[in-house]
């Protein structure tokens, strides 16, 4: 084989990103033919098809798909290495940091977990925050549209992707509500949560997870009356005293003041993590680093960083 041609690779990754030549033509600003030829030219120094016609657009073969996995890893270190040449020489070159938060993790610990990343010595850091469901945001993460993705559970990682799960930090759970529901509760919890207004965030959150066993085990059946995907919108009914609700009670301090409720309880044996799902091409990130050191320095979370 001919030295690989990393132009008519670029050309190649783009198109494979963007699923068709109309799209890919306007960010490179080339016309559909010129790259299309290109992509003719990778093929036949590679010996094998990278595309096949499906309908009237384009399907990665078996191999497209690998060297596709391949060019996400060579484009991503390359942006690592124009980035730390910039640092070294110097350079006041703002890094943008793009993090996926998964929408039922507590934005408040996400903040608290993120502000690290914003304090990095000689490289200015312009966060991005993406919010969306943590298998969304995962397969960004895959084709290296984000830097780092936190959420609430461990994922369970394809072994075509080349990442970790690392667990941040965990957290016992508190029940909040506001003043006008919380002195009814406060007097005999847990047992005055028999019948009690219960807001819960969605199915499959961990939080879900965790109260749904915490109230079987404890034999207490609340009432239900409103599940969230969103935690700021849950947190914002919680406030008008529509119901109890659970935070980590590594925030309470912050929901107390925020949204002026009280805590009524400590769920001892819930226990609430947070997990960093990093690429192995991003590890030595400084953003990642810092968000990474920051999780081991929280007071308020207990933390192991070990990789799962």
């Amino acid at each position: 084989m001919k030295d690989l041609n990393f132009q008519h690779l670029r050309y190649f990754w783009v198109t494979a990103r963007e699923g068709k030549l109309n799209k890919a033509s306007k960010l490179l600003h080339l016309s559909p033919s010129t790259i299309s030829a290109q992509i003719k030219s990778l093929e036949q120094s590679l010996g094998y098809a990278l595309f096949e016609r499906r309908g009237r657009g384009l399907a990665l073969t078996e191999r497209g798909v690998m060297v596709k996995q391949y060019a996400d890893e060579i484009f991503a270190l390359g942006q690592e290495m124009v980035d730390a040449g910039r640092r070294a020489t110097k350079q006041r070159h703002t890094y943008r940091f793009h993090v996926g938060v998964a929408n039922d993790l507590p934005k408040l610990v996400a903040r608290d977990l993120l502000a690290p990343a914003m304090n990095i010595d000689g490289c200015p850091v312009h966060l991005v925050a993406h919010e969306d469901s943590p298998d969304r945001l995962v397969a960004d993460l895959g084709v290296h549209h984000l830097d780092m993705v936190l959420v609430d559970r461990p994922m369970t990682l394809s072994s075509d992707l080349r990442a970790e799960s690392i667990l941040l930090g965990e957290s016992t759970v508190t029940l909040m509500a506001a003043p006008s529901l919380a002195g009814r509760i406060l007097n005999g919890f847990p047992q005055s949560l028999e019948g009690a207004p219960l807001l819960l965030p969605e199915v499959g959150s961990a939080m879900r997870g965790l109260l749904e066993t915490w109230f079987e085990q404890s034999g207490i059946r609340p009432h239900v009356v409103a599940e969230f995907g969103d935690s700021a919108l849950l947190k914002a009914f919680g406030e008008k005293g529509t119901g109890v609700f659970a935070v980590p009670t590594a925030v309470r301090a912050d929901v107390e003041a925020q949204y002026r409720v009280l805590a009524v309880g400590e769920l001892e044996e819930a226990r609430e993590r947070v997990y960093a799902v990093v690429m192995s091409s991003r590890m030595q990130n400084q953003a990642v680093q810092a968000v990474l050191h920051g999780a081991a320095n929280n007071v308020r979370f207990r933390h192991t960083n070990s990789a799962k």
